[in-house]
């Protein structure tokens, strides 16, 4: 990587097939590559339409994809404020310990100045010892008292109210 400089920019629609590798090499390191349920058509019509869901940073040097940050807007009641959820931050094997992940992170943080966020949360698996010591040298303080709660497609149908139900007091 001498000599060669790194670019991080807003991905684009005709980087779609770029997102869906570095997805697929993201869950594959996560140990659950058969979780991807992201194709082409459902990241076109969520992540490049008008109003779009969420976006993704892509570090690459020359064109060569090393790494991806996909993030979207949150909002604190308790501060008032914007923030940003980092959803995923992936960097391939071969470009890892080379300043690829601080580079996104630092555009990252760019963003969310921009937009007045207050802060930029996520998640890390808590045997990513290296990722953490990562997050920790960059100034993130992880949290050890909170648990990540999730309701899953089946939960959500479950217990979602149809729109003519009603709950009656007595």
């Amino acid at each position: 990587m001498n000599n060669k400089y790194l670019l991080i920019r807003q991905a684009n629609l005709s980087d779609i097939p770029t997102i869906v590798e570095l997805l697929q090499l993201k869950a594959e390191f996560d140990g659950c590559p058969e979780s991807i349920e992201a194709t082409p058509f459902k990241l076109e019509n969520t992540l490049f339409c008008e109003n779009p869901l969420a976006f993704v940073l892509l570090a690459e040097i020359d064109g060569n994809p090393m790494g991806f940050a996909s993030y979207h807007r949150i909002y604190s009641t308790f501060l008032a404020q914007p923030g940003i959820w980092l959803d995923d931050l992936y960097i391939k094997a071969e470009y890892r310990g080379y300043g690829v992940g601080e580079a996104l992170m630092n555009h990252l943080c760019q963003i969310a100045q921009e937009i007045g966020a207050f802060r930029i949360d996520w998640t890390v698996a808590v045997d990513n010892t290296r990722a953490i010591k990562f997050y920790e040298r960059m100034g993130a303080k992880i949290r050890q008292e909170v648990r990540l709660c999730r309701l899953d497609r089946e939960a959500i149908a479950c217990h979602a109210l149809l729109p003519d139900q009603a709950i009656q007091f007595t």
